[in-house]
Formats: C-alpha cells, sequence, structure tokens
C-alpha cells in the first residue's frame, strides 16, 4: 500500500463528518472508492455545509426565507429584495469537537443593494480542518499537516419583475487536504481547485395578505470535475435546492414563518458498473444524476433530503426557531433537530445561534453549534 492512501485518514473524518454516511474505514473521497450504499459522494463537501446560524436553527433550510447577507450562500436571487442596502455578517461553527478540538468552518459575507433593483455580493467560506500528523502504511511520520478548504465568491442579483429576481455567484474553490506532499511512486498529491457558478431564482409575493408564499431555486457548485494528483477525478457537490416559505404576518411587529427546502446532490449515483462515475462527464453527471439509480425512481426520491424549519419574530427584536433535518437511511442516514434565537439591536445589529440535535446516539455532529454576527444599515441611495 502506498503514503498516498494510510496519510488521507484526516480526509475520511472529513467525509464522514459532512455525510455521516456508514463508510468503511478504509474508504476515501480522493482515491474514489465507494460504500455498498450507493452514496454519492463527491469531494470539496465543505461547500453544502451551512454557514449561518438562521438557517442551521431552521432545518439547514433557507433558499425561499426572507433576505438577508447569507443570501450569498442560500439564493443569491434574494439580495435583490433585501430590506437593507448595505449588510455584513460573520460566522463561526465548531466543527467535529465531540471528535477533535481544532476544526472549523468560518463565513464572512457582505452586499451593497444599488439603485436599479440590483444588488453585488461576496463571500468567504474556510473550512480548517486542523493540524494531524499523517503516517505511511508500515506506521513512519509523513510529517505534519494543515488541511483546508475555502471558496472565494462574487454575487450578482437582479430583479426581473416586482415579484420575481434572478442570482448568480462565480467562485473559486481550493480544496488542500496534504500540502505538496511528495508521496511515493507517481501518485504525488497536490491542492485541488476549480471555478464553480450558482444559479438561482427567487419569488417574493409582498402583498398586503395575512399570508405571503416565496418561492426558491438554486443549482450550486456548477464546475468540471476535480483532481488531487494522478489520474483520478472527482465531481465537486453540484447541488439542487427547492423550497417555499409561508409567512403570516401577525401585525406590524410580529411574524411567524415556516418553511421547506428540497435538497437533491446532482452527482452520479455509484453502480456496478461504474461505481465511480468515471464515465459520466461534470455536465453529464448533473443532468444524469436523476435518472441514474439503479434502482429506479424509489431510489432517486431517497436521494432528496428534506428540511423543514419555523420562526417566530416578536416585535422586530428576538426571533426563536426551530427545525428538522431529514435523510433516507440508505444515502447517510442523517436526521437532526435544530433550535436557535436570534437577537436584533436597533434595526442594525444582530445576532444568531444555532445548536443542533440528533435523533440517534453517537453521531460525530452532536452538539454542533453555530454563531453569526450581522450588521445592516440604509443608506440615501434612491431605489427603483
Amino acid at each position: 500500500m502506498t503514503t498516498k492512501i494510510s496519510i488521507l485518514q484526516r480526509s475520511i473524518l472529513s467525509a464522514i463528518a459532512l455525510l455521516v454516511c456508514n463508510f468503511a474505514i478504509g474508504q476515501t473521497l480522493v482515491s474514489g472508492q465507494l460504500n455498498s450504499g450507493r452514496i454519492p459522494t463527491p469531494t470539496m463537501l465543505f461547500m453544502n455545509v451551512t454557514p449561518d446560524a438562521r438557517s442551521a436553527a431552521m432545518g439547514d433550510a433557507g433558499v425561499a426565507i426572507s433576505s438577508d447577507v447569507n443570501a450569498i450562500y442560500w439564493n443569491p436571487a434574494k439580495l435583490a429584495s433585501a430590506d437593507k442596502d448595505l449588510g455584513f455578517a460573520i460566522s463561526y461553527t465548531p466543527w467535529l469537537r465531540n471528535l477533535v478540538n481544532d476544526m472549523a468552518l468560518y463565513n464572512i459575507a457582505g452586499y451593497k443593494k444599488t439603485a436599479k433593483g440590483q444588488a453585488f455580493g461576496f463571500s468567504i467560506n474556510y473550512f480548517d480542518q486542523g493540524l494531524f500528523q499523517a503516517t505511511t502504511a508500515t506506521g513512519t511520520s509523513a510529517g505534519n499537516f494543515n488541511s483546508k478548504e475555502y471558496a472565494l465568491t462574487v454575487s450578482h442579483a437582479r430583479k426581473l419583475s416586482n415579484t420575481l429576481s434572478l442570482g448568480l455567484n462565480l467562485k473559486y474553490i481550493n480544496s488542500n487536504l496534504l500540502g505538496n506532499y511528495q508521496g511515493a511512486g507517481t501518485s504525488a498529491m497536490q491542492p485541488a481547485q476549480t471555478v464553480a457558478a450558482d444559479l438561482s431564482l427567487y419569488w417574493n409575493n409582498t402583498s398586503e395578505k395575512n399570508w405571503n408564499y416565496t418561492y426558491g431555486l438554486m443549482l450550486s457548485n456548477i464546475s468540471g470535475k476535480v483532481s488531487y494528483g494522478g489520474l483520478d477525478k472527482n465531481f465537486i457537490p453540484t447541488n439542487l435546492r427547492a423550497g417555499i416559505a409561508a409567512v403570516k404576518n401577525i401585525d406590524d411587529k410580529n411574524k411567524l414563518t415556516f418553511t421547506l427546502d428540497l435538497n437533491k446532490l446532482m452527482v452520479p449515483t455509484p453502480t456496478k458498473t461504474d461505481p465511480t462515475g468515471s464515465n459520466s462527464s461534470a455536465i453529464g453527471g448533473i443532468f444524469g444524476s436523476l435518472f441514474d439509480a439503479e434502482d429506479g425512481f424509489g431510489e432517486e426520491i431517497k436521494e432528496f433530503t428534506t428540511s423543514l424549519g419555523a420562526e417566530y419574530l416578536f416585535n422586530n427584536t428576538f426571533a426563536l426557531r426551530g427545525g428538522f433535518f431529514n435523510e433516507s437511511e440508505m444515502k447517510g442516514n442523517r436526521k437532526y433537530f435544530t433550535f436557535g434565537v436570534g437577537l436584533k439591536l436597533d434595526q442594525k445589529y444582530g445576532f444568531d445561534f444555532a445548536y443542533l440535535v440528533p435523533t440517534g446516539t453517537s453521531s460525530p455532529l452532536a452538539n454542533t453549534l453555530r454563531v453569526t454576527l450581522l450588521a445592516a444599515i440604509n443608506n440615501d441611495t434612491p431605489k427603483k
């Protein structure tokens, strides 16, 4: 066995943490080995981890709820409908603290609305997997490494009508699992990198009815395959997300929101004839992922995850949130409740907190928390 396989133990841990699937111990994203449960396994999975506390507290739902700066991640089209002209946010998520003490996800985001129904934004998503010591198959030290992944995103949103808006993200993604480690033979490792895009739509009915409905649709992480060195090519986590939010305006200061998101990884399902998806191109894998499950339509449905969330906003100041995330046992078996609170100060500054409680025992995601600090202000820019 070469050094390449054994020193990827840390990336195996990350894959388990992100998907919480029952992978075999020897499996790895980079080598392309897959499990018998036919779970799609792209690399750069940090791109599908919820960065902010508000949506995290609502069962990881966010494509259709009211806009804030973190719409850059969930649905950039919502930025054109943001209440404030300018916004910023910083989010922090300690990761896998029941297992390790040096992994965390950081996110910084900001946006600016213009006078013509448009908005521009940016975000930095940084996943620090911490410092670890790699070893060869014989137990010899291969050195210390700091695994890290990050994405730099720029966003643009434009109103197409009073109710419909379109969003676009362009991003650069870098996944540095082992630095420039030179392994044995010809299979030296190197960082994987790519450029990707997100496309989204947001429909917002701003009527004066007691119940208003908003809808969101987003296809994220559209890109080619990536390589960590050698001949293997890996899909990144292209994701299709669709959702609806129902908002009841109790009065001008109190509001109740219910939301539902459906998500599906748009990468090939492993099959007996093509367990790694090597026969599929990046674009072919996206479209083919809707029809490629060996057990047909029933298995395709199981590849959708469901996020249910609720939020009660009291006096435009205090928010109480809850949610539930569900995934098929065949496709990863992530099931957890989420809870959280939010606080607005002077209608300019905000604090959000979220906490995750899995339904089962021994989940690596148990006790995961998220914290977000926000600021949003208006200026004198006229709106049209």
